[in-house]
């Protein structure tokens, strides 16, 4: 990857030329300079990659991918340039991280500039500004996309999102309404001074990392002063909550509401490293077995150390132990279903196209629910090229335990994987269970528990 990111990167200066050097000109028709200059903003982002030292994230070798599809359209006459710098942009986005955000933001930049009409554009300035906590502006450029949108269903994210942005601006204007209403006619003391101070700096127009450290602030300083009894203060906390479940891009950061961290795979990794797993069949029989107490069903899966369940359970019991709970997202609307409530310490959502799986999330977490979430990373590890990368076949949607089983064999960590309650012929496919036979080490005789070599 070092040679082939080095020669991208000397194709990208010849084309758009080095930073602080003028363009080369393109006579007879080149490349816009408006592309030239993305080039250039991508060339930077290469120089910085390669001197950050060897690539291990998969998401910013598809970044630098496409960066090279980018680099080849702008120098190939008739291609469209366009939508390359689009994918681009997105692909920014996806990898995460503070740098690709500013990358994605201006490369939309150059792309409202080059077409100014192009819904396209907009919403990529509108997500880039949402990632980098500038929600203000965000709300402006996705009403820019929603202009030019004719699709009413493809609007509905974005008329979400900006409803959501809105709504966390509108608490701290609530909450600044709130201290000035309660602010002391007399000589304030040393703690209602230094809540002045936070409510001057408090804005709907700052960026969210500073509005919220504001808002952590005056928070702090009213309830030290006045007790968190106080009415006035009682208030002003939960509209800091809402602002948090509001404003953080994914509404289970919140740490107000027990919020969980986000997981790639090198966190799934980590987490089954070593240790022994046991995927656990939502049927009858094993839910009467498991609830049963002493039941040899019940003591043999309190004795892993991971505990997998996947979708939405029938007939377990709510409380039944799970450490891994994951679910595959079904239908046109898969943000509708119900809300993901069953406690567990880690959950992984498989489900495509990304606008489904990331309106889902939003819709059906539950604060406090789960420790950790699946990133974007983990949503399709059947058919994304880093992971598994197998073409979609005609023999229908994977399960969701079937999913989970490839992913922990190309994981290759856990120390042992067991099924239990999936003999009966209904619980895989006639291909998922092909799979499993040819890679079962051993049946036991109650026909319950099958292990995975």
């Amino acid at each position: 990857m070092g040679q082939t990111l080095t020669g991208l990167l000397t194709s990208v200066r010849a084309l758009a030329g080095r930073p602080g050097t003028p363009a080369p000109g393109r006579p007879g028709g080149g490349p816009d300079p408006a592309l030239l200059a993305a080039l250039r903003l991508c060339g930077d982002h290469l120089a910085a990659l390669a001197a950050a030292g060897p690539l291990t994230d998969a998401r910013r070798t598809r970044l630098i991918a496409s960066i090279g599809a980018l680099t080849t359209a702008c120098s190939t006459p008739g291609a469209d340039a366009f939508d390359a710098l689009l994918r681009t942009g997105q692909q920014a986005l996806d990898s995460g991280g503070e740098a690709e955000a500013r990358l994605a933001l201006a490369l939309a930049d150059e792309a409202t500039a080059l077409r100014a009409r192009s819904k396209g554009a907009w919403r990529l300035r509108g997500d880039a500004l949402d990632a980098l906590g500038r929600g203000e502006e965000a709300i402006t450029a996705y009403e820019r996309h929603l202009a030019l949108q004719q699709n009413t269903a493809a609007s509905r994210d974005v008329e979400r999102r900006i409803a959501t942005l809105r709504a966390a601006g509108d608490r701290i204007d609530e909450a600044l309404a709130l201290f000035r209403a309660g602010a002391p006619d007399t000589e304030a003391s040393g703690a209602d001074r230094e809540a002045s101070r936070a409510a001057v700096r408090l804005s709907r127009h700052l960026p969210a990392a500073e509005a919220r450290a504001a808002f952590t602030d005056l928070v702090r300083l009213r309830t030290a002063e006045h007790g968190a009894g106080d009415p006035a203060v009682r208030r002003l906390a939960a509209l800091y909550a809402e602002h948090r479940r509001l404003s953080d891009r994914d509404p289970m950061a919140d740490p107000l509401l027990g919020g969980a961290e986000p997981i790639g795979v090198p966190g799934l990794r980590r987490l089954v490293a070593g240790r022994t797993v046991c995927l656990v069949a939502d049927t009858p029989r094993t839910a009467e077995q498991e609830r049963r107490p002493g039941s040899p069903l019940a003591a043999l899966i309190l004795g892993y150390d991971l505990v997998v369940r996947c979708d939405e359970a029938r007939h377990t019991a709510p409380a039944a132990r799970t450490d891994l709970h994951a679910c595959t997202l079904r239908g046109d609307t898969p943000w509708k279903g119900p809300r993901w409530d069953r406690r567990a310490g880690a959950r992984l959502v498989f489900g495509d196209p990304l606008p489904h799986w990331r309106l889902a999330l939003r819709s059906r977490l539950v604060p406090g629910a789960q420790e950790r979430v699946g990133d974007a990373t983990l949503r399709r590890p059947l058919h994304d090229p880093a992971l598994l990368g197998e073409e979609p076949g005609g023999a229908g949607p994977a399960s969701t335990a079937y999913t989970v089983l490839r992913l922990l064999d190309f994981l290759g960590t856990p120390a042992r994987v067991d099924l239990i309650g999936f003999e009966g012929p209904a619980a895989l496919s006639p291909r998922e269970r092909e799979w499993v036979g040819t890679r079962t080490a051993n049946t036991d005789d109650t026909a319950v528990r099958i292990t995975l070599r």
